[in-house]
């Protein structure tokens, strides 16, 4: 689903900078960045390695916070808030996906999705089974439910962890390299089921160094030495 209203700030980077102090001095892995993305964006971030990609991440997650700037989403000032009301804020608001899985390997696939239920507690308790199954069966692995990940392929611990994130219905999803692990076909498929996501509402954005030519991104946003050197919007 194409947004090109990109004004609406849904997510906002303003002057957002950030750099590291280390015996050989500073080193700036974000300059002076002003982004905003639309809510319902497919969006994907790339640049080569060392460009700023993860930081830009952990800045929009609120794993790190900016030396300088600001970073607001659906009107709250991220970088403002505590550990505590950040992990609430995140739990409620942010799915990630990472590259490699991250799945608990004690818990079965249903337990994983329940347990990221249970931390964030926005979902009934009354309703949490039947919606982790829900989500397995749209991510098209309800029948691996009671299994333990290291049972299951790498392309399905990948649509787990997507269930996973998307277990207490947050508005935004973020993959970090989801695709990174995984063979052609069902890389596509991941892909795919991105695309379903943004159709049903949500805000998409994958950091990747997939090749781009056939996908379907709203947006390709290029870093380069920490700052935005492209943003190609409205794509065919």
């Amino acid at each position: 689903m194409k947004n090109s209203n990109n004004s609406n700030g849904f997510i906002q980077f303003k002057q957002v900078s950030k750099w590291f102090e280390s015996a050989a001095g500073r080193f700036d892995a974000l300059k002076n960045i002003d982004l905003s993305i639309g809510q319902g964006e497919h969006v994907a971030i790339v640049g080569k390695s060392g460009s700023g990609k993860s930081t830009l991440l952990n800045m929009l997650t609120g794993i790190d916070h900016p030396s300088q700037g600001m970073v607001t989403i659906n009107a709250t000032e991220v970088h403002t808030l505590d550990e505590s009301r950040l992990a609430t804020w995140r739990g409620a608001n942010i799915g990630i996906v990472f590259q490699f899985f991250q799945l608990i390997p004690t818990l079965s696939i249903v337990e994983n999705l329940l347990l990221a239920m249970d931390l964030v507690n926005v979902i009934p308790k009354k309703e949490r089974r039947q919606r982790a199954e829900a989500l397995l069966l749209q991510v098209g692995i309800v029948s691996h439910a009671s299994k333990l990940p290291a049972s299951l392929s790498g392309g399905e611990q990948q649509r787990a962890a997507i269930a996973r994130a998307l277990a207490n219905n947050p508005p935004i999803l973020v993959a970090d390299e989801p695709t990174g692990n995984l063979d052609s076909k069902t890389a596509i498929a991941v892909q795919s089921l991105f695309v379903e996501l943004v159709g049903s509402g949500k805000t998409v954005i994958v950091v990747t160094h997939e090749n781009l030519s056939d996908t379907k991104y709203d947006r390709i946003i290029t870093l380069n030495d920490g700052a935005v050197v492209g943003d190609k919007k409205d794509l065919p």
